[in-house]
């Protein structure tokens, strides 16, 4: 069972929700100034940190610019500044508004009469690292002029920037950048996650981010948001706690899940084998393969623990048509995978597995398939749990109709998944899944994965942890949640040993296992 604050790291807000929350601890009697000097005192000793690990430099020496706005996250960077200043750091102060809000006035008032300089142009600014305090969250308007010739010139210095919740010039629930934004090094989010830290189109400006938790009482949050969010970060905790482990010391292996794969062609023979080497390592209990029958002496020698069903193939090399084991149906699975290498010619077969009755996995062209079928009426006839894993561009051709996954990927994900009930994974430097109303992201990958195949690994992955979800009666999204977890990190950890070029999809499904080795006893 998650305890309190393993629950708030998890929760993403928009602007709104984080408003209403905020002002619940006010309205209970939180003071303001209180609130912000906690903040702002866990932001310094944070800060302190990163640059005795990242700088290297002595506090004699440590020339720190704050740059501050208007409101409270302005005054959140004052206190910063004062207590940096008061541990030894040479601080100055950046504030071009002539009008601050009342207490944040009063915080530069006093860091003035401490003697920390304060200047309205960025030429007196004297710094080797920046933190960036312009602007908080719920920033809507575009920043222009002269603020935003300032940020174009702080991004240019490639300084260290450190912005406090979210970097200035950000849509907090979109990641849109308004004009122009802070490019920072390091964000600090304070006390909840804002949504568009977790959006694709706001990673080139977050840097590495992280959460500074401030005891917000978990009872502030349900209230606002109810007792099950709908957005949420996946985290190592959620995603081990969901994996069919550890097994029950009598079992066999139909009670660990029965996956079909239906994929591969003459053309895309490496697909087939890249989606049974991932279902391999879900150690999904029994696992057989409908390949075209000149595939079969293939994929019997890179997995001879596996039922390799060789099809009637076309001309070109595709499946013509499923031909099962005697006694064998699609009913026999507990779940079905299709797609990775299948090639458009495959129409007939992936009418057929829709028509079944089983968990159904849908990747790569029978994506295509199914858009061409018509996304939203085939899928409406199912009677059984549809999981569908597009990239942005099978996304558009199956959801012509929805929000634009380029501009607001969450929106995105959660029209498609309402519209068509299934289960939709949108692939991404912030994989998105939603379920009806339920969104969960994935916060961390790393563009390693930007190779071929990478996908098709994933689709077994998926599909194995599926098949044995079935039997236990696991909710499907928090399963492909997992899966797209374990994936990403396996790509992680290949490319920290590797070097981002150095993993190809083969060598990513070597690192699957050291995933869960890594996690499930860190000191192997």
């Amino acid at each position: 069972m998650l305890d309190n604050r393993e629950l708030i790291s998890q929760i993403a807000v928009t602007a709104q929700q984080m408003r209403d929350i905020e002002g619940r601890i006010f309205a209970a009697g939180m003071p303001v100034a209180a609130l912000m000097e906690k903040v702002a005192g866990l932001i310094a000793t944070r800060i302190q940190k990163i640059i005795a690990e990242q700088e290297n430099l002595p506090v004699s020496s440590s020339r720190i610019g704050i740059l501050t706005g208007p409101g409270h996250n302005g005054g959140d960077a004052l206190v910063v500044a004062r207590e940096l200043h008061f541990r030894g750091y040479r601080v100055s102060i950046y504030c071009p508004f002539p009008n601050l809000k009342e207490l944040t006035s009063q915080h530069l008032q006093y860091a003035q009469s401490l003697g920390i300089p304060c200047y309205q142009s960025i030429e007196q600014l004297p710094c080797d690292l920046l933190i960036d305090g312009l602007f908080g969250f719920g920033l809507e308007r575009e920043i222009k002029d002269s603020v935003a010739a300032a940020i174009n010139q702080f991004n240019e210095s490639s300084k260290p920037i450190i912005s406090i919740d979210l970097p200035s010039g950000l849509h907090t629930d979109t990641g849109e950048v308004l004009g122009t934004a802070i490019r920072a090094t390091h964000t600090l989010c304070l006390g909840l996650w804002k949504l568009g830290l977790l959006q694709d189109q706001a990673l080139d400006y977050v840097g590495k981010a992280e959460l500074i938790d401030f005891d917000i009482p978990l009872a502030d949050v349900e209230a606002v948001l109810g007792t099950s969010p709908s957005i949420k970060r996946i985290t190592s905790h959620t995603a081990l706690s969901t994996l069919p482990l550890p097994r029950p010391p009598v079992t066999h292996k139909y009670k660990e899940g029965h996956l079909l794969l239906i994929c591969g062609s003459r053309r895309y023979a490496g697909g087939a084998i890249l989606t049974a080497l991932g279902a391999r390592a879900s150690g999904v209990g029994m696992l057989s393969i409908a390949v075209p029958e000149s595939l079969k002496p293939l994929l019997v020698s890179h997995l001879p623990e596996a039922l390799i069903i060789g099809c009637p193939e076309t001309e070109s090399g595709a499946i013509a048509q499923l031909q099962l084991p005697p006694k064998t149906d699609l009913s026999s699975f507990n779940a079905i995978a299709a797609g990775p290498g299948l090639t458009t010619e495959a129409s007939p077969i992936v009418n057929e597995v829709l028509s079944s009755t089983d968990i159904l996995l849908l990747d790569a062209d029978a994506l295509n398939i199914l858009a061409e079928m018509g996304t939203i009426p085939r899928l409406q006839k199912r009677q059984a749990i549809t999981v569908l894993t597009p990239h942005t561009g099978e996304f558009k051709r199956l959801f012509p109709d929805v929000a634009d996954p380029m501009k607001d990927r969450i929106k995105a994900v959660r029209e498609a998944s309402a519209q068509s009930g299934a289960v939709v994974l949108l692939k991404g430097a912030r994989t998105a899944i939603a379920n009806q109303g339920t969104i969960w992201i994935n916060p961390e990958s790393t563009p390693a994965l930007a190779r071929g195949g990478s996908g098709d690994v994933l689709t077994g992955l998926m599909g194995g942890l599926l098949a044995q979800a079935a039997l236990r009666q696991i909710p499907v999204e928090e399963i492909v949640a997992t899966a797209a977890w374990w994936h990403s990190q396996a790509g992680i950890i290949a490319a920290q040993e590797r070097t981002e070029l150095g993993v190809d999809a083969f060598t990513l499904t070597q690192y699957l296992m050291k995933v869960l080795r890594s996690h499930l006893n860190p000191h192997i």
